[in-house]
């Protein structure tokens, strides 16, 4: 019997890092990711997310600060969020955070920028989705956050606040 833990994958110049925490929902993809071999990095993951949502925290962050990801990552990482998605109830929050350079976060004005814009991860927005929040955060060349936006999608509603 294999008992549900954490998953901790460390990075490599190829890969990021992956942070799962079962106890805190707080699921953490940093780094770059251009594996050779995908499906040898976020098939656990995925394995894990499916294990997850049986008994989610009242909110999951999904922190997605990557560089640089190719395409095979995309489709593995619109996998793991579609699976995320399925979390339901008025009790439970999604909320995915997504860090961009700033030039490419000032060029986002509108949901369907955003949405536009992670292709072919955003084709798993088109589903019914029960609570959800997209918090944007606009990096300078250090990293550094310099402005949020926050995105809250709640059954069909959309609202769009500028945080700073």
């Amino acid at each position: 019997m294999n008992r549900f833990t954490n998953l901790i994958i460390e990075s490599t110049p190829k890969t990021p890092q992956i942070d799962l925490n079962k106890y805190t929902g707080d699921l953490i993809f940093s780094g770059r990711s251009t594996p050779e071999d995908a499906a040898r990095i976020y098939e656990p993951v995925l394995n894990w997310a499916s294990q997850y949502v049986k008994a989610p925290k009242p909110v999951t962050n999904v922190r997605l600060n990557l560089d640089f990801f190719n395409t095979t990552s995309a489709l593995w990482l619109a996998k793991v969020l579609r699976l995320l998605f399925s979390i339901e109830g008025p009790d439970h929050v999604l909320l995915v955070h997504l860090y961009l350079p700033l030039e490419e976060y000032d060029s986002l004005r509108d949901f369907d920028d955003i949405r536009d814009a992670f292709i072919p991860i955003s084709d798993i927005l088109h589903e019914e989705i029960h609570n959800l929040g997209i918090k944007l955060y606009g990096k300078n060349e250090k990293g550094e956050i310099i402005r949020e936006k926050l995105i809250v999608i709640e059954a069909n509603l959309y609202v769009n606040a500028e945080l700073s």
